[in-house]
């Protein structure tokens, strides 16, 4: 038996698991309790709503890999540098899971907010948080290499809001056609979206 301690963070792992292997819609209480090994009443002792349990959940998760996110992103990284990093981190954890379970599951983060975002205020304003805090990674590192003359970009933010969302509009893509080689493809077409290539040949 799990101990009680265990027992919330046995909660999030499982409804991690499930949201992102399924849905949320999907995803029950009766589900998450059988995977995490608890009866519902433990559950209803740590959350009053698959909702509230789910948008705990995610926010843990997100903060879980804030810290490999910072090391991809630290300032003190060369600014293209810290893209391709963080393109080939996302490439090789999609490849793992396609290799263990036959499928790429994309971000669980776009996967649910797509789901919920006309049905669920609360988890919809948990992922929107996420999203932003995801987003302010790739405005730094835009503006740091605007600033040092990589890019054409005179509206930095604009750019990362741009490459932010053909991103996770090609993981989407690669969740739904099973295909990986589109997110190992994806730095060129970054370099393109920020306009690296027209910089560098200005440049020389």
């Amino acid at each position: 038996m799990p101990r009680v301690s265990d027992m919330r963070e046995r909660l999030f792992d499982a409804a991690m698991d499930l949201m992102w292997r399924n849905s949320y819609g999907t995803t029950s209480v009766d589900a998450i309790c059988e995977q995490a090994g608890a009866k519902k009443g433990s559950f209803y002792y740590f959350f009053k709503s698959k909702s509230e349990l789910a948008s705990a959940a995610l926010e843990a998760e997100w903060n879980k890999k804030k810290a490999d996110m910072n090391d991809t992103f630290s300032a003190t990284v060369p600014p293209l540098e810290r893209f391709d990093r963080y393109f080939d981190y996302v490439h090789d954890r999609l490849a793992e899971v396609q290799q263990k379970c036959g499928s790429i599951l994309g971000c669980p983060f776009i996967n649910v907010g797509s789901e919920v975002s006309t049905q669920d205020q609360t988890v919809r304003a948990t992922i929107d948080r996420i999203m932003d805090d995801k987003l302010n990674y790739f405005i730094s590192t835009v503006r740091d290499a605007a600033a040092q003359g990589l890019l054409d970009a005179p509206d930095p933010d604009a750019k990362a809001r741009a490459l932010f969302a053909c991103y996770q509009g090609t993981i989407a893509q690669a969740r739904i056609q099973n295909d990986i080689e589109m997110l190992r493809a994806f730095k060129g077409v970054a370099k393109d979206v920020l306009g690296v290539k027209r910089a560098q040949a200005t440049a020389t």
